[in-house]
């Protein structure tokens, strides 16, 4: 079998957010804060402590691939899987680099959107010239640059670009106010689109704005800006595919530029969504190690992140059963300041692998 987690994070954003340094492990109430606890050191540790409670031998050859890409949508991965096919070849691959549902409650996921970025540069003007001379006729680039970022929803907060598919519904519902709390939307603030949660999460397009290059509010002077960019991050559902996904997307922001405003779309990168079939022998190993460590099944659900890491295996490795699990909770703020991982968690993990890497060993003989 075959164990992956990956080390490289996500920057840790601004230091005065952090109540802690972000490099700098700090336990507090029980759970182990800093830049990649759960996202996805929590990984290696789980597969290293799994390994260790077989005293280094366990009962089925294992092999370990650690990345150093996956925040940056695994560039190389295919150029990896072809010159090393041989040396990852498997039976199932524990990839421990989901969440779980909630302390206590462990996590099968069944289903990854896909992903595309891409940046998005608007021009108006050769050069920048005086507001008050010419402002009113004339448009600015950031002006333009917003108004065809606002085509990109409806006023509910659907996503209106034609073209992008939406996955099946998910039997698993998500509680609106413990949402809520969690990613800590202020109290006015509505959450975007129509139907559950769960389906607009796990199972729908969405898209956001992760940065806009333009003139800083303490650099900004009385002139038309010429040009504007902005890095555009499409998640996409299952079913659907990057490339094609990209090219409605790069339709829908040339077809929408306003004013005429000259509109140039580059992609940055992408990866491949993904449904997976949770039967046979694998699957249900894992659903007994749940049973033993936790005294619940997982909960079956979808998952809003992406896995670029997913669909290029199942390519390269067609029968192989993909366990998709995890130890990041709802509290861990993966990506976010004050990232953390819940320590008790963290060790009932490390032992449901390796009570797994037992059951699959005698489903495997």
């Amino acid at each position: 079998m075959l164990l992956y987690a990956h080390h490289d994070v996500q920057p840790p954003g601004p230091a005065d957010l952090w109540q802690s340094p972000p490099f700098e492990p700090t336990e507090r109430n029980g759970r182990l804060f800093g830049r990649g606890t759960a996202d996805d050191k929590a990984g290696i540790a789980v597969h290293t402590a799994a390994l260790q409670a077989w005293e280094g031998k366990p009962p089925l050859d294992v092999a370990v691939f650690i990345e150093g890409e996956e925040e940056t949508g695994s560039t190389h991965l295919p150029e990896f899987l072809s010159t090393y096919r041989d040396l990852l070849q498997a039976d199932t691959i524990v990839i421990a680099d989901g969440s779980n549902w909630n302390i206590g409650q462990p996590t099968l996921t069944t289903s990854l959107r896909g992903i595309v970025d891409c940046v998005v540069e608007v021009r108006t003007l050769d050069h920048a010239v005086h507001s008050g001379k010419y402002g009113g006729p004339v448009p600015d680039a950031l002006t333009a640059l917003c108004r065809l970022i606002a085509t990109m929803h409806d006023p509910t907060g659907n996503v209106t670009v034609s073209g992008l598919r939406t996955g099946p519904l998910n039997a698993v519902s998500i509680d609106e106010s413990h949402l809520r709390q969690v990613v800590g939307l202020r109290p006015g603030v509505q959450f975007l689109g129509e139907g559950s949660l769960s389906h607009r999460i796990w199972a729908r397009p969405a898209i956001a704005v992760l940065g806009i290059d333009a003139p800083a509010v303490a650099d900004a002077a009385h002139k038309l800006v010429p040009w504007a960019r902005a890095s555009i991050s499409v998640r996409i559902a299952p079913g659907d595919d990057a490339q094609r996904a990209f090219l409605a997307l790069d339709q829908h922001l040339r077809s929408h530029a306003p004013w005429g405003a000259e509109v140039t779309v580059t992609l940055d990168h992408q990866g491949e969504p993904y449904r997976i079939d949770a039967s046979g022998a694998a699957f249900e190993a894992f659903r007994r190690s749940c049973a033993d460590t936790w005294n619940c099944a997982p909960v079956e659900r979808g998952s809003g992140g992406s896995l670029p890491l997913v669909a290029a295996l199942a390519e390269a490795y067609p029968d192989m059963a993909l366990l998709l699990t995890g130890v990041d909770d709802p509290e861990s703020k993966a990506h976010s300041e004050n990232e953390s991982v819940h320590l008790g968690e963290l060790q009932k993990c490390c032992v449901n692998e390796a009570i797994l890497l037992g059951y699959l060993a005698a489903e495997l003989q």
